[in-house]
């Protein structure tokens, strides 16, 4: 059976769209091959449920994408929950490796104790450090999450609570 060919339009979008798809799909694998499989489990959800996306002036379509792509990554990693964890090297201090951090701007030390904090968080509370780093308002995250924005300042203010509580306690 032949598939059908992506629509110019989905493609365009997809293009304009992949750094942000690959930073949700990095915040929930800490491994390359698991990134790689969950970014294309996200951009395959995307093409099925494109047909269906309808255009709304209220909405943006990268509140669209966000949706689904956090959707699709809390699910994979629930999924992957259930099964029989592969077996993966720790690194020197016992924890799974983390990506190297980049190589100019912020210390990398604070920046591997931050992606360390970050990775203790729960799946929703991931999802809202991600929103915020992509530097979207309140209203955004509340479109794409799928609550009130009262809701996301109270949420968000309990994940920054503990981060900082985590960031401070001893290792």
């Amino acid at each position: 059976m032949a598939s059908a060919p992506l629509a110019p339009e989905f493609l365009e979008l997809l293009n304009a769209h992949q750094p942000r798809l690959r930073r949700v799909a990095r915040l929930y694998c800490a491994d390359a091959d698991d990134r790689q499989d969950l970014y294309q489990e996200i951009v395959l959800q995307l093409w099925r449920a494109w047909p269906r996306y309808e255009a709304r002036p209220d909405v943006q379509v990268g509140t669209w994408l966000y949706r689904v792509a956090l959707n699709v990554a809390i699910s994979d990693l629930r999924r992957r929950g259930r099964q029989p964890a592969a077996a993966r090297l720790p690194g020197p201090d016992g924890l799974p490796e983390m990506p190297a951090p980049p190589p100019e701007g912020p210390d990398p030390d604070d920046l591997l104790e931050l992606y360390r904090a970050i990775a203790r968080l729960s799946d929703v509370e991931k999802a809202f450090v991600l929103l915020y780093l992509e530097e979207k308002t309140y209203a955004e995250m509340a479109d794409i999450l799928g609550i009130t924005q009262n809701n996301v300042r109270v949420k968000m203010h309990r994940v920054q609570d503990k981060l900082r509580q985590l960031l401070t306690q001893p290792a």
